[in-house]
């Protein structure tokens, strides 16, 4: 048995719930078979404690271990931002800008990028947060599109099709070869952060792993410091999931 799994009791080695703060926190197994170790970690948006697990490692243990670990994921999950609902004269975030959210129940539902910082919106206040959401999206697709013409082209690659995720888990994702996936909350960050995650996704188009020639290829196609827009995501990717549910 794990050192840390001694002097567990057995109703908390299987359950599968953790009160972090108050909050029940549902704890999400995954087996990976290239998995070396058990990997804890928290979801984004703080809904989940994930947990990813060798072949051979025990359900049980790694609830275990997630309970053996409690206080950090307490302190962590303190940390995350508070779920804040985009609002008349508040904020919303664009492309590492903060943006005044200007509602005006007669102009055009379309949002509007206007001078001096501020984003018009129109139409019932009901729905407002939908309505963004939308415009949001629409705009990251159209980025990230325009990202995945500029590295295929420098990887002399022909253009892919590119779609949007919602994932908590992962910022893209790049399951054939032939599609990549890009997380719509990317485009309230920076844009060298979001370039950043598709052109990584565009490596793997070429190298489908993480091997020298994939961060060659990336070092090669991306302008930017890889290291720092990842960086970034670490530091303030939770917060993207702030504004919008």
């Amino acid at each position: 048995m794990i050192d840390w799994l001694r002097g567990a009791s057995v109703h908390r080695a299987l359950d599968p719930e953790i009160d972090l703060g108050g909050a029940r926190v549902p704890i999400v197994l995954k087996r990976m078979k290239t998995a070396r170790r058990l990997t804890l970690r928290l979801a984004p948006d703080g809904s989940e404690v994930r947990i990813t697990l060798p072949a051979w490692a025990e359900g049980r243990e790694a609830i275990a271990f997630a309970h053996a670990r409690a206080g950090w994921l307490a302190e962590q999950h303190a940390k995350l931002p508070k779920r804040a609902a985009p609002e008349p004269g508040g904020e919303v975030r664009y492309r590492g800008q903060t943006l005044r959210l200007a509602w005006d129940p007669r102009a055009a539902r379309r949002p509007v990028l206007e001078s001096g910082g501020a984003l018009r919106i129109g139409g019932p206040q009901a729905g407002l947060e939908t309505r963004l959401r939308r415009w949001l999206e629409a705009e990251a697709l159209r980025l990230a599109e325009a990202d995945m013409r500029d590295y295929c082209a420098a990887a002399g690659l022909a253009p892919v099709a590119i779609g949007l995720t919602r994932a908590q888990r992962r910022w893209g994702s790049c399951s054939d070869r032939q599609r990549i996936r890009i997380n719509w909350r990317l485009v309230q960050a920076p844009d060298f952060v979001r370039r950043s995650v598709v052109a990584h996704e565009v490596a793997h188009l070429v190298h489908f792993d993480h091997s020298p020639a994939f961060h060659a290829l990336l070092a090669e196609i991306f302008e930017g410091e890889i290291r720092a827009a990842d960086r970034w995501l670490k530091d303030h990717g939770r917060s993207l999931y702030a504004s919008f549910g």
